[in-house]
């Protein structure tokens, strides 16, 4: 097993050293301040106006990061959407944690969909006509076949139903997860553990994390953005030994040959709200690279 540790630097810009600063400020020993809502000076745009549809909180997470040829990731994009670029690259991400706190607005808990792992694997793009910044997943392996359902139905996402075990061990977790119901089990692997210290909050931190909307697109082509609300990401500097990573193979990606860039992070709560579809005011083609936005 290959052993990676995280250590990124970056310039610092006035906008992340001051989210550094919020998160340090409304952050306790007990958990986040309740009225996240509220904060929102971090955010590279305003809240919908719409009310949010569901809350989760997500745990134990791992950050894991590689960097990819462009052209690898432009041609599984769908139309509208723009690879995202940090330093010329591309990147990929695996991303393992598990998940509480799930409920609609205005339902009580549902019954054996409180609490269950996710792991996924994400890319970065922009919009091609706003080009606002968001994720794209390739993939979403969830234990809770009702979950895993229920997502497919109303947010459009590519889930799948994974045998998934998250186990606290030797001041650590250890995770693993095969997809079920699919030609490739698509397995992975892994042992992770945060080193105790928070994570520089430069450029590229900030590149990969402070995302506030998803993609997706239907069966029809037809384009969708999710946002999402969260605070600023309480970062951790993080090892991991990842053993088997076969969710890339399974949509013919390559990781490259080099150590992952790592980052922790324990617990965070996150707004989501409904899925709206994307105006295709202009037709473009996915192998097409949009300039980043300019620094906030």
């Amino acid at each position: 097993m290959a052993e990676a540790t995280a250590s990124v630097s970056g310039i610092v810009g006035n906008r992340i050293r001051h989210s550094g600063q919020l998160l340090r400020g409304i952050q306790s020993g007990n958990g986040f301040h309740p009225d996240i809502l509220a904060t929102t000076e971090h955010r590279p745009w305003p809240l919908p106006r719409s009310p949010w549809a569901m809350t989760q909180q997500w745990n134990d997470l791992l950050f894991a990061h590689w960097p990819v040829q462009v052209a690898d990731i432009a041609g599984h994009l769908p139309q509208g959407l723009a690879v995202d670029t940090f330093d010329g690259y591309a990147w990929l991400g695996v991303v393992p944690f598990w998940m509480d706190g799930i409920r609609f607005r205005g339902l009580p808990p549902i019954p054996g969909t409180s609490r269950f792992p996710e792991l996924n694997l994400r890319t970065y793009v922009r919009e091609r006509n706003s080009n606002l910044a968001g994720v794209y997943f390739y993939s979403l392996d969830a234990a809770n076949p009702l979950a895993v359902s229920v997502a497919r139905a109303f947010f459009k996402l590519p889930y799948y139903w994974a045998r998934m075990g998250v186990r606290h061990q030797e001041g650590g977790i250890r995770y693993s997860s095969k997809r079920l119901l699919v030609k490739e089990p698509a397995r992975f692997e892994a042992k992770y553990r945060s080193l105790g210290r928070e994570a520089a909050r430069g450029d590229l931190e900030h590149f990969l994390t402070e995302r506030y909307c998803l993609y997706t697109s239907d069966a029809r082509g037809l384009l969708y953005r999710g946002n999402i609300h969260h605070l600023p990401w309480p970062l951790e500097e993080a090892e991991a030994e990842i053993g088997l990573n076969e969710l890339p193979d399974a949509f013919g990606l390559r990781l490259p040959e080099r150590e992952p860039i790592l980052h922790y992070s324990r617990t965070l709560k996150v707004y989501v709200w409904p899925l709206e579809q994307v105006s295709a005011m202009a037709k473009h083609t996915a192998a097409q690279v949009l300039p980043a936005a300019e620094t906030l």
